[in-house]
């Protein structure tokens, strides 16, 4: 059965990843936010809600939110990134269900030269570059909590090998929005995006194209038909 719950309207935001390159490998900037509630806090990429002073007259969701995910990673970690270096990968809009609610676009970013990083202590309480099959690892190791749309944007992050790959990997390919419904499973839940043969009669057994999140008590496995890629 899906839940049902509160609903409001999604506070519009931007997120950005930062990638790297070191030898061969594809590194990605992970802040872990501090905990709350005693609970541990999430490993996120840098990124928060747009404000008034991200808005600009004649300008479209996405430049705000360029300019929101830019302000975040100078607040939250130091970052001097500049607006036109962020390139659109993919748009999150936090299911119905949920209390608070995201209109998410994320973009990604490329480091060329050394930089420090120097995390803010108040929001965020830490730092790391990590390899997206690395993370994905931790996760699974449970040393690591990601929210989904980190896991799956560190899937799709996971076979490439530079900022540059990733990016030509995107070229032609419209910007997918993921708009999850969620399924609860005896071993945990499905979320469904667009794409899946069960998105719309949400229902996960719905035979034909898989695009879903499988978050398992067990471990988390992204999965995407490669019709739909």
């Amino acid at each position: 059965m899906t839940s049902t719950g509160p609903s409001e309207a999604p506070k519009p935001s931007g997120t950005v990843v930062v990638v790297r390159e070191r030898g061969s490998q594809l590194e990605l900037l992970l802040l872990e936010r501090t905990p709350r509630d005693g609970e541990p806090g999430p490993w996120v990429f840098p990124g928060g809600k747009v404000d008034a002073a991200d808005l600009r007259p004649g300008e479209d969701a996405v430049a705000a939110a360029r300019r929101a995910a830019v302000r975040e990673a100078q607040e939250e970690a130091g970052l001097a990134l500049a607006l036109e270096s962020l390139v659109p990968i993919s748009r999150w809009i936090t299911p119905e269900i949920s209390p608070k609610r995201f209109d998410t676009w994320f973009f990604l970013a490329s480091l060329n030269d050394a930089c420090e990083i120097c995390v803010d202590g108040a929001e965020i309480q830490a730092h790391r570059w990590v390899a997206p099959a690395e993370a994905l690892g931790l996760h699974r190791e449970r040393s690591l909590r990601l929210a989904p749309p980190t896991f799956v944007t560190l899937s799709t992050l996971a076979s490439h090998r530079s900022a540059e790959q990733a990016l030509r990997a995107l070229e032609g390919h419209e910007v997918p929005t993921f708009r999850p419904r969620i399924v609860r499973i005896a071993q945990g839940a499905v979320m469904l995006y667009p794409g899946d043969a069960g998105y719309e009669p949400v229902d996960p057994d719905r035979p034909g194209p898989r695009h879903r999140l499988w978050a398992l008590t067990e471990g988390w496995r992204y999965e995407l038909d490669r019709e739909l890629r």
